[in-house]
């Protein structure tokens, strides 16, 4: 089967995710700058989940493009990972309503950390399907962020319960790493000569 589909489909969940987040932002009673004071904090964690799912996207984008075929696994577990994605939007807004309580910010955690798992899984089979020696198998190489991160998540998410700024920070941190697009596919797309 081809990507094409996986692609189109993908793009539109994420998209409609995005729509759905900024949905949430509500406007200030007033037409002041003092009135946007109280929802800096809620703006925040837009842009952090905004970012998030930029990455998920950009990532995605590349990690198809870096496939030849499609599978009946990968199409599931794409659909696994877009699950995860979706409920963005239920946690942000959990965060901000409870004013970034413990247990919303730690759940936010598990959301994030959910949805890197299933990235992995999503690659993991790309890979198995393509072979180890595919453009794919090649780029990833070593993949310390993709390590590193679920890590990250975990320990946010154990501290949360007693310091949920530090959680927040960690998120925001493993959002930094994830800024710019996996180099590593892109250089070997363009060693092909895409």
């Amino acid at each position: 089967m081809g990507k094409s589909r996986v692609e189109a489909f993908s793009d539109g969940v994420i998209a409609i995710i995005i729509t759905i987040m900024v949905l949430d932002l509500k406007v200030p009673g007033a037409g002041s700058w003092a009135a946007l004071a109280p929802l800096a904090p809620v703006f925040l964690t837009y842009v952090l989940s905004f970012v998030y799912l930029g990455i998920y996207w950009s990532n995605h984008h590349h990690m198809l493009h870096a496939s030849s075929r499609v599978t009946g696994a990968i199409l599931w577990a794409n659909l696994h990972l877009l699950f995860w994605l979706s409920l963005f939007p239920a946690a942000m807004a959990w965060m901000d309503t409870s004013h970034f309580a413990p247990i919303p910010v730690g759940s936010y955690g598990v959301v994030l950390l959910m949805a890197a798992v299933a990235y992995w899984i999503l690659q993991r089979l790309i890979i198995r399907a393509q072979g180890r020696d595919s453009l794919l198998g090649r780029a990833i190489g070593r993949d310390w962020k993709g390590k590193l991160s679920p890590l990250l998540y975990l320990l946010a998410i154990g501290l949360a319960g007693r310091w949920p700024q530090v959680s927040l920070g960690i998120y925001a941190a493993v959002a930094l790493t994830w800024l710019v697009p996996d180099r590593r596919i892109e250089r070997a797309l363009s060693s092909v000569g895409d």
